[in-house]
């Protein structure tokens, strides 16, 4: 039996942490050949080498090079550049995760070569078209042929919007698949010691959202906020190279590393982040996985947004929406009060990709 080809995108860090389990997975199955194909809308080789090292990924069997750019930019040369490996040769089905412009792009170049596209992590809304990623969730959960959910309120976000319900498959989340498949190295590692934090409780910070790192105003907000928190609680922040270069811009930086018990890094690699993020009394950010992440291991999370693609985070987990202005006030309290409590939430089991691989097999043999 001819093997079936399968191309898995990966863009940026978020979607390394996405692919590798069902890489991983389909790599035990003999009916499938899977090729991971890199965009590169993440340029920072560095990081995403040690990325796929954590994740123990093989190197990309193809690297679209696209880098840097705007929204428009960045689609436009991922388009123009996936269709010529689609004109060379076509997958029988490409898979797409999370949201980001290569995410809509791929969709848009293989669909309109009539290659069946499946979207991993869909029927996710924080229905503010304001976000980029609002978008590109949209259009790739319009045209995508299999849609899987990783909880109950995707599969209702869809079904408002008038998807064929036979598209829709709850699989559950891939993001604890990664986590538990590293549970072990995760937890041998203790990267909080090099900050003197293995025996006293501290919180991690990120922070890369416009909203929050490229408005003058809200920055200055945060940056004052973190300075006061960490004279109550040690905080670890691995600041994203755009919020350093803010920082340095909006006159922020010199307050944060004049702050004690404020340990400002650099980025970190996949099981380095989260042997801090096990071991944390709380988690500030405005990123979308670390939600899910925090609400599994029962970690009281603020998350500075208006909104969240990923409200189970909050109606069953241990997150909270946050104003830059109220961060003081939210982070004292997170910090009273006692840990969370693990929520349970039902398929986040660490089976997701084993749950693909079968949505797979059953669409491409039916």
């Amino acid at each position: 039996m001819e093997k079936k080809l399968i191309h898995l995108i990966s863009a940026v860090r978020p979607n390394f942490m996405k692919i590798a389990p069902l890489y991983h997975a389909l790599c035990k199955e003999q009916w499938v050949q899977t090729q991971i194909i890199h965009t590169g809308q993440h340029y920072d080789v560095n990081m995403s080498d040690a990325f796929f090292r954590d994740l123990m990924l093989p190197k990309p069997h193809m690297h679209l090079g696209i880098g840097s750019g705007t929204h428009a930019e960045q689609t436009g040369k991922v388009m123009i550049a996936y269709e010529k490996v689609l004109q060379k040769k076509q997958p029988d089905l490409v898979i797409v995760v999370g949201d980001v412009n290569s995410t809509v792009a791929v969709t848009l170049a293989a669909v309109k070569l009539g290659v069946k596209v499946a979207h991993l992590e869909a029927g996710l809304r924080s229905f503010d078209r304001d976000m980029p990623e609002e978008i590109n969730r949209i259009v790739t959960d319009s045209l995508a042929d299999i849609l899987w959910t990783p909880s109950p309120d995707g599969d209702d976000n869809l079904k408002r919007e008038g998807v064929d319900e036979e598209k829709i498959k709850r699989v559950g989340n891939i993001m604890i698949d990664s986590l538990e498949m590293l549970r072990p190295k995760i937890e041998q590692q203790v990267a909080c010691k090099e900050y003197g934090l293995d025996d006293r409780p501290f919180g991690v910070v990120t922070l890369h959202r416009p909203s929050n790192v490229d408005k003058p105003e809200a920055l200055k907000a945060i940056a004052k906020s973190l300075s006061k928190i960490a004279c109550t609680l040690n905080l670890v922040f691995p600041v994203h190279p755009r919020t350093y270069k803010n920082l340095e811009n909006f006159d922020c930086l010199s307050l944060l590393e004049k702050t004690r018990n404020l340990h400002l890094l650099s980025p970190m690699g996949y099981i380095q982040f989260m042997s801090i993020v096990f071991r944390s009394k709380l988690i500030i950010t405005d990123s979308g996985g670390i939600q899910e992440e925090s609400t599994y291991l029962g970690i009281p999370c603020i998350t500075l947004r208006s909104n969240t693609e990923r409200p189970i985070t909050i109606t069953q987990g241990t997150n909270k929406l946050c104003d830059p202005n109220q961060l003081l006030e939210m982070a004292e309290s997170a910090i009273k009060n006692t840990r969370a409590k693990k929520p349970g939430i039902e398929l986040w089991d660490g089976k997701t990709a084993q749950r693909v691989v079968e949505s797979i097999r059953e669409y491409l043999f039916r």
